[in-house]
């Protein structure tokens, strides 16, 4: 230890196995503290990033023979050792470039030529064309009589390889070096990402002069390279893909030798620089390498989707012929400008930002720093998005890099002044993290290390000059860093979108902070993001703003973040009407807007739910509870939104029960189901229930609701001349109601003692009657009709029936299709005795002993082929319709009963009335294959779960999936495809699994020979 400074090697973190030797070796370090003239370089040494790799790479560099002078240098030059030992401590690629070549060290010293402005895109480009041997003073490589190199070939990749890392060690040297030294200038990231841009155009410069050389194309062609993403917006990370077009003039028999030009540059700066990716071009890699001006003009005038003119929103040329890139960006300009007009600019954002984000591992996606939420593509996207908006009229917003175009949609009043700084701030930083972790070995990489790696973020914070703030040490700051950055990141996206249109239509006075629009610009906002009538959207937030009431301030304060989440949704249009008028129905609800403000998921999700279904607005108002299941708890979805059914029946009775007359009990009842359905909805929607658990819950919802109410009605009798039984039949009897679905039913009586059968079913059809008006009446709440058409002569015949009634009609004039009805005939509700013995009695019925005669299948197979020709709707898309079409309900369903009717006699596991548990015991017994029985079960819950979604998004029952438009995208939202996708891909999914269950359809159920 130096007994003057206090200085020891534990202090200067120098703790690892063999420092103190190699210090002693390199003469720097004399047991007991540094050596004369040396603490200036141990100090150095120590607030490198990494001190034990800075360490070692200078015992490599020392075994080479410009090491005396290094040494000497360190010792006198303060910058050479601030930069040396940062630059060793943060990249082991450059410290081994540095070890290969050490007589480069100069580019780190102090010298004269360090007092220049640092090197510009003309002396790059004038060293990288020198190392291939290309005059620099000739016309640009790419044009008539451009530079070639001498150099070509292995030779020529080795020498550019080895100049473009010079130049890349004296920058990063530079950018590092307050790191090593903090008196030394702080290089911005904004200047360091632009001077990585001139780079790779000096690379590509060079790169040209050689392929130019290799293959002697014809002095008349003339080639330009356009940059786009990160080198067009001139801030390039240390090691990307360089995105580039190539244009060549002229064309015809030129273009080959031109697309052998560009092929070979690629080949060349990919070997010896960067990889260099012309994936952004017309038509993507199927497309041509390289065309002419014309032909670019006349893709993109005809084909191109918006994307591809928000990535030309960056392009610029950076390589080749000036002139002629000058003309490509001039010819396209115009067109960049006016993408947003276009009618598929919104699907198409949409599609990009769901692409982003699901091509994320789930397990990096809280370490992503570009893509991730909160990320560098979340500023990227949003300022893009904007100058796409408001560029149209406005010519200052016309810059490829992301913090100029920043600056300028502050500057112009698009951007609040300290919003658009917080968000140029937070950029900078995760630009600076994301250039430190690519650093360390010249990787392509935008993830943070792992929480447990604290090394690595100890490394990452120290190369950031991040330092402890006293409480904590530098990876608590580094990472409280980070997550306040991504939190800003993305509160402000949500922020600069939305909160500028809340004062273009409130009355407040602007207040300097926010970005004031006016009632044009925020109507193009509005339709560029998202809104088909941006005019009535911004009416919708005048009427929830306006007023100097608590409502409205809080409404304020939401209104940007729900805005974003209902851009999102499938019809943010609906959905913001929907969320109007829920708020003014729930206007006196004290806790509405407080739960909205306080718990964001309740907000993210009540906008996913009211722009994607019109069912839950209509129940909402009347259940608004149910907004209280859209919390989390620790992450954890509410368990009450999928609750178990039996649970909410019991309790669904309970609650009924207490009601005094049948009208208040049938009240309570169907307000209970309003209630229930919402929930159910809510869980449907957000993916938390399969479409097995949503039809059970239903149907037991509908049980309750059913047995609830004839309980409520016989206590209000004063007699009873018989007991009753309800008998559920089609999908409630089968327990798959779906959200629009009847109560399909039969009613059974037994006389009580000493009353006759006629005075019996006379009693018992009043109460029947009774129910069905309490159940069908009007009412703020959803009706629950009650069908008994199914019953014996339909709807002629008598309502109820007694037991030996159904028994004389069944043996005298019962036909084998009201045997197949009964298969689904179950006790739901009434005297279970009674239901017992409906059931004995019809068991016979529909589950023939002998099976079915070859004339019974054949005339369920003539009805049901006269089922499919007459009953189908007009117009009606057989391909697409979930009850009578191909492959759809009908078909599971009666191919399942036929095998019913036929086997259940003497297979007791058949005797179901549940279509998947019909189907998974006949392939337990055999009677069908497994991958049959997999078909036929997918094809159900397809069916039916498309039907399901019809009914939330459209807030009606209907069959007909929609042929297209924001219906379809709404319906293939609501069973999970992801928002901006193409809606025709859930229809072709759809179409093809119930084209398979239609072919089992076939084969079992109508006996054909399966097609070759």
């Amino acid at each position: 230890m130096d007994r003057r400074t206090g200085t020891s090697l534990a202090r200067l973190g120098l703790t690892g196995e063999g420092a103190d030797a190699i210090l002693r070796e390199l003469g720097w370090w004399a047991g007991d503290g540094p050596t004369a003239g040396c603490e200036e370089i141990m100090w150095a040494l120590a607030r490198s990033p990494d001190q034990a790799l800075a360490l070692r790479t200078v015992e490599r560099l020392a075994q080479t023979p410009p090491w005396p002078d290094i040494d000497a240098a360190l010792r006198t030059d303060r910058g050479l050792r601030g930069r040396l030992f940062a630059t060793l401590g943060s990249s082991t690629a450059l410290g081994d470039h540095l070890v290969a070549h050490p007589d480069r060290w100069p580019l780190l010293a102090d010298t004269a030529d360090r007092q220049n402005p640092p090197p510009d895109l003309a002396r790059r480009t004038t060293n990288l064309l020198r190392a291939v041997g290309a005059d620099p003073s000739a016309p640009p490589p790419g044009t008539v009589g451009g530079a070639r190199a001498t150099l070509t070939g292995a030779e020529a990749v080795g020498a550019l390889r080895i100049a473009y890392r010079d130049e890349l060690l004296g920058l990063a040297s530079a950018d590092l070096a307050a790191v090593g030294d903090p008196s030394l200038p702080v290089m911005e990231v904004d200047d360091v990402a632009a001077q990585l841009a001139d780079l790779a155009e000096a690379a590509l410069s060079a790169s040209l002069a050689v392929a130019a050389a290799e293959l002697d194309p014809p002095d008349e062609l003339r080639l330009a390279v356009i940059g786009l993403g990160k080198c067009g917006g001139r801030e390039l990370n240390y090691v990307s893909d360089v995105d580039v077009v190539f244009v060549a003039e002229p064309g015809g028999e030129l273009t080959q030798p031109a697309t052998k030009l560009a092929s070979r540059v690629m080949r060349i700066a990919g070997e010896a620089c960067f990889e260099v990716d012309a994936n952004l071009r017309p038509e993507g890699r199927q497309g041509a390498l390289v065309r002419t001006l014309d032909g670019h003009v006349s893709y993109y005038k005809r084909w191109a989707k918006t994307w591809e003119f928000q990535a030309l929103l960056k392009a610029r040329p950076i390589a080749g012929d000036p002139v002629l890139g000058r003309f490509y960006i001039d010819a396209l300009n115009p067109m960049v400008w006016q993408a947003c007009t276009r009618d598929d600019f919104v699907a198409d954002v949409q599609a990009m930002r769901t692409r982003v984000i699901e091509n994320i591992p789930s397990e990096q996606r809280e370490r992503e720093l570009k893509l991730g939420r909160g990320g560098l593509r979340d500023v990227e996207f949003a300022v893009q998005l904007l100058q796409l908006v408001h560029g149209r009229n406005d010519d200052t917003l016309h810059s490829g890099n992301t913090l100029v175009a920043l600056a300028a949609l502050s500057d112009g009043g698009y951007v609040g002044r300290d919003d658009g700084a917080n968000l140029a701030a937070s950029y900078r930083f995760l630009r600076l993290l994301e250039h430190r972790l690519q650093l360390q070995k010249l990787r392509r990489t935008h993830l943070l290390p792992a929480a447990d790696d604290t090394d690595g973020l100890r490394w990452l914070a120290r190369a950031a000059r991040v330092r402890p703030d006293g409480r904590r040490d530098v990876v608590g700051v580094l990472v409280d860093e980070w997550q306040r950055n991504a939190r800003r990141v993305t509160r402000l996206h949500e922020k600069l979108f939305y909160r500028p249109l809340l004062g273009a239509v409130s009355r407040l006075s602007a207040d300097g902070a926010d970005a004031v629009l006016s009632p044009a610009a925020a109507t193009a906002r509005m339709k560029a993001l998202g809104w088909a009538s941006p005019e009535g959207a911004l009416g919708h937030l005048r009427a929830l703003t306006g007023g100097v009431s608590r409502a409205a301030s809080i409404q304020r304060a939401l209104l940007p973040v729900l805005l974003d989440s209902l851009s999102q949704s499938p019809d943010p249009d609906r959905g913001l009407l929907a969320y109007r008028r829920v708020s003014e129905a729930l206007a006196d609800t004290p806790w509405y807007l407080r739960l909205l403000r306080d718990e964001g998921a309740v907000a993210q999700r009540l906008m996913t739910l009211l722009g994607t279904s019109a069912l839950v607005p209509d129940l909402l108002a009347r259940a608004p509870e149910v907004l209280r299941m859209l919390a989390t708890s620790s992450g954890v979805q509410s368990p009450e939104l999928t609750r178990d059914p039996a649970e909410v029946s019991m309790a669904l009775r309970t609650t009924v029960a207490r009601q005094g007359t049948p009208e208040a009990a049938v009240a309570s009842a169907r307000s209970y189901r309003r209630h229930e359905m919402l929930r159910i909805a809510c869980a449907d929607l957000l993916g938390l229930l399969p479409v097995d658990a949503v039809c059970a819950a239903l149907n037991s919802v509908n049980e309750a609701v059913l047995a609830a109410t004839l309980d409520a009605v016989l206590r209000a009798e004063p007699e009873r001349a018989a007991t009753l039984a309800v008998i559920g039949m089609g999908r409630l009897g089968g327990g798959e109601s779906s959200y629009g679905s009847d109560a399909d039913v039969m009613f059974v009586c037994a006389p009580a003692e000493g009353v006759d059968d006629h005075t019996a079913v006379r009693w018992a059809t009043k109460v029947v009657e009774r129910v069905r008006r309490l159940l069908g009446s009007p009412s703020p709440d959803p009706a629950l009709p009650v069908d008994a058409d199914l019953r014996p002569e339909g709807r002629s015949g008598p309502m109820v029936r007694t037991l030996a009634s159904y028994r004389e009609y069944y043996a005298r004039w019962g036909e084998v299709w009201e045997a197949q009805a009964l298969l689904r005939a179950r006790p739901i509700a009434g005297d279970r005795g009674l239901g017992r013995e409906f059931t004995a009695l019809i068991d016979p019925i529909r589950y023939p002993a002998d099976g079915l005669s070859s004339s019974a299948v054949a005339e369920i197979r003539r009805i049901k082929a006269r089922v499919d020709a007459e009953r189908l709707p007009r117009g009606a898309d057989r391909s697409t319709h979930t009850k009578l079409g191909l492959g759809g309900l009908a078909d599971v369903e009666w191919t399942v009963q036929l095998l019913q009717l036929q086997h259940a006699g003497d297979v007791p596991e058949l005797r179901t009335t549940s279509t998947l548990e019909g189907l998974r015991e006949a392939a337990e017994a055999g009677l069908i294959s497994a991958e049959d029985a997999g078909e036929l079960g997918e094809g159900w819950r397809t069916a039916t779960a498309a039907r399901n979604a019809i009914m939330l998004v459209r807030g009606k029952p209907a069959d007909q999936l929609p042929r297209s438009g924001r219906e379809l995208a709404a319906v293939a939202v609501a069973l999970g495809y992801p928002l901006g996708g193409d809606p025709g891909e859930f229809a072709d999914d759809y179409r093809r699994v119930t084209r398979r269950a239609r072919a089992v359809v076939e084969r079992v159920f109508y006996g054909w020979a399966e097609s070759a």
